[in-house]
């Protein structure tokens, strides 16, 4: 007999009907996602929040009323468990930062493909951030302003040379699936791959593993110059 498939419940707050039901019919795709409540404002969506705990909530950021940063410090001041992901126009490093800092787990751009916001939802409903990948060499450029004046020694992770391939297309934001097909592997070997290189490096999320890239200098220029 068949295990009935847990799902990830998911409310969406945006202002915006129309792209409330478009991500909601394409979320109700997959198996593993059920979208349980909408909100179009802030206040509607600390309400669903408090009421409903969904396991992640879709948030925007312009919104009439109360605001999704203020949504989010609200949730977060009373330590709602539901994971947040900004879905948002603001390709800007301003608001990323911003609402890291207020607790949100996830950042993806509303121009993004569907299967990034699925792998976020799925990455953040299993307990990693995810901050979509040009975004990700946004926190890049602020780790390297911030460390610019320190010599980081590079340190031994023990990585294979396939590993470090990797590691270097998870730096430059590919998702699982494109990874694959860049090196012509099978989606699953990738990620027993990302998985061996969260460990090796004791890492939890994909943006901590692209500052690692970023630090020790592992590129697909550098891997590509060792093959």
């Amino acid at each position: 007999m068949n295990k009935t498939l847990e799902k990830i419940h998911v409310a969406i707050a945006d202002d915006h009907a129309m792209v409330r039901e478009g991500l909601k019919q394409i979320l109700e795709l997959e198996d593993d996602i059920e979208v349980i409540a909408q909100a179009s404002n802030g206040e509607e969506a600390l309400d669903i929040a408090r009421e409903k705990q969904p396991d992640v909530i879709l948030m925007d950021i312009n919104m009439p009323g109360m605001n999704g940063l203020q949504a989010i410090k609200e949730i977060k001041n009373e330590k709602v468990p539901s994971k947040i992901i900004v879905l948002t126009i603001h390709e800007d490093r301003e608001y990323l930062f911003k609402t890291l800092h207020m607790g949100a787990e996830g950042y993806v751009l509303k121009d993004a493909d569907p299967n990034i916001l699925i792998e976020a939802i799925r990455s953040v409903n299993s307990g990693e951030a995810y901050i979509q990948g040009n975004m990700t060499k946004e926190l890049i450029k602020e780790f390297k302003r911030i460390t610019s004046n320190t010599k980081e020694k590079s340190e031994d992770s023990n990585l294979t040379s396939r590993e470090k391939e990797v590691l270097a297309l998870i730096a430059e934001g590919l998702i699982n699936r494109e990874i694959a097909k860049r090196l012509y592997i099978s989606e699953k070997t990738v990620k027993n791959h990302v998985s061996n290189i969260f460990k090796k490096l004791n890492v939890t999320d994909r943006t901590q593993a692209a500052i690692y890239a970023y630090k020790n200098n592992i590129t697909s220029q550098t891997t590509q110059d060792h093959l």
